[in-house]
């Protein structure tokens, strides 16, 4: 791994890995206007849908929680060549839902449940392109606080190498919560990667807008430090912002 201005590092401050399960699916069914996401009816009507899924999945006793997103910003991010050279379609998901289970050996059942079933079909018959993710938790910061009205993070990450990946997140991670006093972070690495060559997907989540926005515009270590070494290290990040549009919290929910 190749260090730039190592001087701006801050060690990040981590928890021990937690052991639950998650299933991400992230899909495009409307339009970017540059970094923000166009209002779009059919999304808003499948998120109406989505959350009696969640509903329903939610019951579950293996289910932890089952959340629905959807898009409102773009960040600057990093490796749109890098995602050219190798073939790969840039990340503009502006829907996502987020299951959290038990842990990864329920993630066969709960995908097997026809709840979820419906709920993948529901978003494949709207979208352009649909993202399935199974994963474990590699890092965290924090479990995400999916219960109140947060600007929520997924960040997808592409590199050559996992582990590279995953180095330069750690490297740069500190930076965030010096910089935006960023308070939950849970990494996802995948148990299998797919076509389009997810390495790692950060889920993290900031109280107020004003808390993290300003240094991802203004801050010149966010380019000089943060993007500066993705970019050295062959690392693309897309950084997609959200906002929560329905919770259903299972048994194992706080």
């Amino acid at each position: 791994m190749e260090l730039i201005n190592d001087a701006m590092a801050t060690p990040a401050r981590l928890s021990t890995p937690d052991t639950a399960g998650y299933l991400l699916i992230a899909a495009e069914i409307g339009h970017w206007a540059g970094p923000f996401a166009s209002p779009s009816r059919r999304r808003r009507e499948l998120l109406d849908r989505i959350a009696g899924h969640c509903a329903t999945l939610g019951r579950r006793p293996d289910v932890i929680e089952a959340v629905a997103f959807r898009a409102a910003l773009r960040p600057p991010g990093e490796g749109a060549e890098i995602l050219a050279r190798a073939g790969i379609r840039p990340a503009r998901h502006d829907l996502a839902v987020l299951i959290r289970t038990s842990d990864t050996a329920t993630l066969e059942a709960v995908q097997d449940d026809a709840a979820y079933r419906a709920l993948v079909a529901d978003v494949e018959r709207c979208a352009r392109d649909v993202h399935l993710l199974t994963a474990a938790n590699a890092a965290r910061i924090a479990d995400v606080d999916h219960r109140g009205d947060r600007w929520f993070l997924f960040n997808f990450f592409y590199g050559e190498d996992t582990d590279t990946v995953y180095d330069v997140w750690e490297y740069t991670a500190g930076w965030f919560q010096t910089h935006t006093a960023l308070p939950d972070s849970t990494l996802l690495r995948p148990l299998s990667t797919g076509t389009d060559g997810y390495r790692i997907v950060n889920h993290a989540s900031w109280p107020r807008l004003r808390t993290f926005l300003p240094a991802l515009l203004f801050h010149p270590g966010f380019r000089r430090f943060v993007l500066a070494n993705f970019k050295a290290n062959g690392v693309a990040a897309q950084p997609i912002i959200y906002r929560r549009t329905a919770r259903a919290a299972g048994r194992g929910a706080r």
